[in-house]
């Protein structure tokens, strides 16, 4: 079995791995109101408490996972996002999970 997305080589824009792997992972913490108010409302989850995902997938993610993606607002991500670091412990657990349903 071949994994999609290797963690050897942490090429974020062919792995969005971080952005589709949990409804509950992209949820405000830290950003400020003015922060807020820049990302799109079509983004926005119902309680406005983070992302808004479907199936775990952000809805501002763009692309075929483990092929290219690119997140849409990518200027105004919230901090979860900007925090989420090529080669750390939150990527590569989702690596991880994402290796398991997708195979090249």
């Amino acid at each position: 079995m071949t994994l999609a997305v290797p963690t050897d080589d942490f090429d974020c824009q062919s792995c969005g791995a971080c952005c589709s792997y949990s409804q509950d992972w992209p949820r405000f913490s830290l950003e400020t109101d003015e922060e807020l108010d820049r990302i799109p409302a079509e983004y926005l989850s119902a309680d406005l408490g983070g992302m808004r995902c479907e199936d775990n997938r952000c809805s501002a993610l763009d692309g075929k996972l483990g092929v290219h993606v690119g997140c849409k607002i990518y200027a105004v991500r919230p901090i979860v996002c900007r925090t989420c670091m090529p080669g750390d412990d939150e990527c590569l657990m989702a690596r991880h999970k994402l290796s398991q349903k997708v195979l090249l």
